[in-house]
C-alpha cells in the first residue's frame, strides 16, 4: 500500500510517500480501502512541531470501503462505505479503523462529504453543546472558515443562536461565511471584535484566547476546543463572571458512545435535510500532501481539504 509519513519536523515538504505491506484487521477493527482522508489543523502542526518519535505516520479523518473485518466485528459486511478516525496509518490508500469509531455513510453521501462532515460536524456539534446554549443567544465562532468552524457556523444558526458572529484570518472570507449563515463576520485584526457574545467557540486559540474571552459578555462562555494552546488569567473570567470550557472528542467517543452515536445521527438527520452544507476547499491526490498541508497552514481554506487515493 501507499502512506505518507514523515521522518524529521519541519515545513509540508518533510512528507513522504512510502510503500508498506496492508495491514491485517485485528479485534474489533475494519480495514478500508481509503477513499478520502481529511486534512485537519492538530495533524499538521504535529508535523512542524514534533511531539511524537519519528519516523512517524499521520492518523485523521478516513471514508472507505470495507475490504477486510476484524475478530468480533458486528454491524458491518464488507463492501460497506463508512467513515470515523483512524490513529495509525490514516493518510494511505488501506487503512484500519477502528469498528467502534465507524459511521456507515449514507446514500447519496460521497466519502469527501463524509470526512468533511463526521469528525469535523462531531467537534463542532460537541463544543457547541459544551456551551448549554439557550435560544436566542449570541455566539461568536473562531477558524470560522475552517473545517470545524464553517460546520459550527451553520449548527449555531440552525439551532437558534440569536446572533452567529464569525471570526476569520482575513475578510476576504466574509462572502462564503455570511453564505453559511453568519449574520456578521470580523478579521482578527478588528478592534474589537463587534458587541459582545453570550458564547464563543474558540477553534484558534494561542494569541487570539485572550481576545476570544473578552468577547464575552459577562456570564458568558468559551469552549476551547483548538490544539493551539494559550492561557487565560483569572482575573478576566473572574470579572466578568465568565466561564472557559475545555471540549475533547476523544473522551465523549471513549467515555460516552451512545451519546457519540446520537449526535452522529443527528449530524447526517442534519445533512439530509439540507441544513449542514459541508464546504470542499480542494481535493488532491495522496501524493499532494504536503500541497494540502501548505494550504492548512496557510489558512487559505475555505472548508474542508481533503486527500484522494483514487
Amino acid at each position: 500500500m501507499r502512506r505518507v509519513r514523515y521522518h524529521e519536523n519541519g515545513d509540508p515538504e518533510v512528507l513522504r510517500v512510502e510503500e508498506a505491506p496492508a495491514p491485517g484487521p485485528g479485534p474489533g477493527e475494519l480495514l478500508l480501502r481509503t477513499e478520502a482522508i481529511g486534512v485537519t489543523l492538530p495533524v499538521v502542526r504535529k508535523v512542524r512541531e514534533g511531539g511524537q518519535p519519528l519516523p512517524a505516520s499521520l492518523g485523521g479523518e478516513v471514508a472507505g470501503e470495507i475490504v477486510a473485518l476484524g475478530p468480533d466485528v458486528t454491524g458491518f459486511s464488507l463492501g460497506d462505505r463508512v467513515t470515523g478516525l483512524c490513529f495509525g496509518d490514516g493518510y494511505a490508500d488501506r487503512a484500519l479503523l477502528s469498528a467502534a469509531m465507524a459511521s456507515h455513510i449514507p446514500d447519496g453521501a460521497s466519502a469527501a462529504e463524509a470526512v468533511a462532515l463526521v469528525r469535523s460536524g462531531l467537534v463542532a456539534f460537541g463544543a457547541y453543546e459544551a456551551a448549554r446554549p439557550s435560544a436566542g443567544e449570541s455566539v461568536l465562532v473562531t477558524g470560522a472558515a475552517s473545517g470545524v468552524g464553517h460546520l459550527a457556523v451553520q449548527l449555531a444558526k440552525a439551532r437558534g443562536a440569536g446572533r452567529v458572529v464569525a471570526a476569520a484570518s482575513s475578510p476576504e472570507k466574509a462572502v462564503f461565511l455570511k453564505g453559511l449563515g453568519a449574520d456578521e463576520v470580523v478579521a482578527y485584526g478588528d478592534e474589537p471584535w463587534g458587541d459582545p457574545v453570550d458564547i464563543v467557540l474558540d477553534a484558534v486559540g494561542g494569541e487570539l484566547l485572550p481576545r476570544a474571552v473578552a468577547a464575552l459578555a459577562p456570564g458568558g462562555r468559551l469552549v476551547a476546543f483548538s490544539s493551539g494552546g494559550g492561557a487565560i488569567q483569572a482575573y478576566d473570567l473572574l470579572v466578568g463572571a465568565k466561564s472557559a470550557i475545555g471540549f475533547q472528542l476523544g473522551l465523549i467517543a471513549r467515555e460516552r458512545p451512545r451519546l457519540y452515536e446520537r449526535w452522529r445521527a443527528e449530524l447526517w438527520r442534519l445533512f439530509a435535510e439540507g441544513v449542514l452544507r459541508p464546504a470542499i476547499h480542494a481535493e488532491l491526490p495522496l501524493v499532494q500532501a504536503a500541497a494540502a498541508h501548505a494550504i492548512i497552514e496557510t489558512r487559505a481554506n475555505l472548508g474542508k481539504v481533503i486527500l484522494h487515493t483514487g
